[in-house]
């Protein structure tokens, strides 16, 4: 592998927008069919084979998450990973919540993060995420009810993308589609 760069970049149009509108949690190891694009590593055809089961949880996102990926080098060691951390504010707490954020809190979950611009990113594709957190209800009647959630997944690169994903369905440009999305209630 070659350390040399290949590519410059112009500064882009002014037509992107910040924030995410869901996630789709997918259980550690149940991507049966992950493929890569064959002309670009970075990117993702697919993620389940013909015959899958998986079902991916999906979880509207309104307000505050964000994804932050830090990429870390030592010259000492040799070694460049990169950290992806996704931080949601998930409002209003209950009980079927308490109990579900306990099994993914066990577990280490792929996540695929839909952005507001309709791109789709897959974080923790080897190693998955953990997470950790807080439940807090606030003070005054205004104050905060909900869940602040940090998952975090060490990696190899940056989150793939997902090709053929548009806004609404992630999964749109895949040949093999999950068993099922399940929404919340």
């Amino acid at each position: 592998m070659s350390c040399d760069l290949t590519l410059g970049r112009l500064e882009p149009c002014k037509d992107a927008v910040g924030g995410l509108k869901a996630v789709y949690f997918i259980n550690y190891g149940e991507m049966d069919g992950l493929t890569y694009d064959i002309t670009d590593t970075d990117a993702i055809d697919e993620l389940f084979g013909a015959a899958t089961t998986s079902d991916v949880y999906k979880y509207d996102l309104k307000g505050t998450s964000t994804l932050d990926e830090t990429i870390t080098s030592s010259r000492e060691n040799g070694t460049t990973f990169v950290e992806q951390v996704l931080t949601l504010s998930l409002k209003k707490r209950d009980v079927a919540s308490h109990k579900e954020l306990m099994v993914m809190a066990h577990g280490r979950p792929h996540i695929v993060v839909e952005d507001n611009n309709g791109t789709a990113w897959l974080v923790g594709v080897e190693h998955g995420a953990e997470l950790t957190g807080t439940t807090s209800t606030g003070a005054a009647l205004g104050d905060f009810n909900g869940y602040q959630l940090t998952l975090t997944a060490s990696e190899k690169k940056p989150a793939n993308a997902i090709l053929g994903a548009v806004a609404g369905d992630p999964f749109a440009g895949m040949t093999n589609q999950p068993a099922s999305v399940v929404a919340g209630v």
